[in-house]
């Protein structure tokens, strides 16, 4: 009888030896895992950052650019999860201008938007996502114009000739959107990390000249600003009425009211004189 008792206990320590086997190479995976991610998200973040930091470099080379103070919103937070680091900036001439940066260790993400109001040119938005080693960039001019005459034309014609130098890379398809009838130039691409400059190329490129073009561009006078402010505001509102992408992630999180309070002072800054 006790040695068959013996044998039972060797059979269990050893159950219990396989066990903590097998939960120290399930912990060793999990470890090299997180690793590979954090050092992923490192040279995402990077990439990300280099990319916005180019944006601001090459508004200052021309335009005095202003941080402003975004109050409560400069590390904003939605579902406990995504955190936002906001900034925003006068740029003189033009208009506002606001950047975001997320980072969620397995996606990192970066906006950039202008929205000007003493000239009549459009308004640009520009969406990079990180996803591991995969890239995603959404790049977007919209007519928040009444009309567009020969010089803006020629603007618009010069940014598309900037993107086509990018033609060879991958192509995303979207879905179609409300507001489809004020977007002009576009370019929707996607890649893996090694296409990062490239990535950041069509941003730069279509910005510097969105910038030379603009500074030909006379001042509004204020009854046109405020033309321009109505057709500004038709889009932004309507972002929130009709929905977007990423506003029914802010409405979901913030509400209608709230969304419409950060629109209109700090993402596209409507309400800042």
């Amino acid at each position: 009888m006790g040695k068959v008792i013996n044998k039972h206990k060797s059979k269990g320590h050893g159950g219990k030896k396989m066990l903590f086997i097998i939960l120290g190479v399930v912990v060793a995976i999990i470890l090299i895992v997180a690793v590979i991610v954090s050092c992923i998200a490192n040279k995402n973040v990077k990439a990300m950052n280099s990319c916005v930091d180019s944006v601001l470099a090459e508004l200052k080379k021309n335009y005095t650019v202003t941080p402003c103070d975004t109050g409560d919103y400069e590390e904003m937070k939605l579902f406990g999860l995504l955190k936002f680091h906001v900034e925003q900036y006068d740029i003189e001439e033009i208009g506002n201008l606001s950047i975001m940066r997320v980072n969620m260790g397995v996606m990192q993400m970066a906006t950039v938007v202008i929205t000007p109001k003493h000239k009549n040119i459009p308004l640009l938005s520009a969406d990079y996502m990180y996803i591991l080693s995969n890239r995603k960039c959404y790049l977007e001019f919209y007519d928040v114009v009444k009309e567009k005459d020969e010089q803006y034309n020629q603007l618009l014609s010069a940014i598309s000739d900037a993107q086509g130098k990018y033609d060879y890379l991958e192509n995303i398809e979207t879905s179609p959107a409300w507001y489809e009838h004020l977007l002009t130039v576009t370019s929707y691409k996607a890649g893996k990390s090694d296409v990062d400059k490239d990535l950041e190329g069509i941003l730069v490129d279509s910005l510097k000249v969105y910038i030379e073009h603009s500074k030909q561009f006379p001042l509004l006078s204020e009854d046109e600003r405020n033309e321009k402010l109505d057709i500004t505001l038709k889009y932004t509102d309507g972002l929130i009425e009709k929905g977007g992408i990423s506003t029914d992630v802010f409405k979901k999180a913030l509400g209608d009211e709230e969304t419409k309070k950060f629109f209109d002072n700090v993402f596209f800054g409507t309400m800042v004189k």
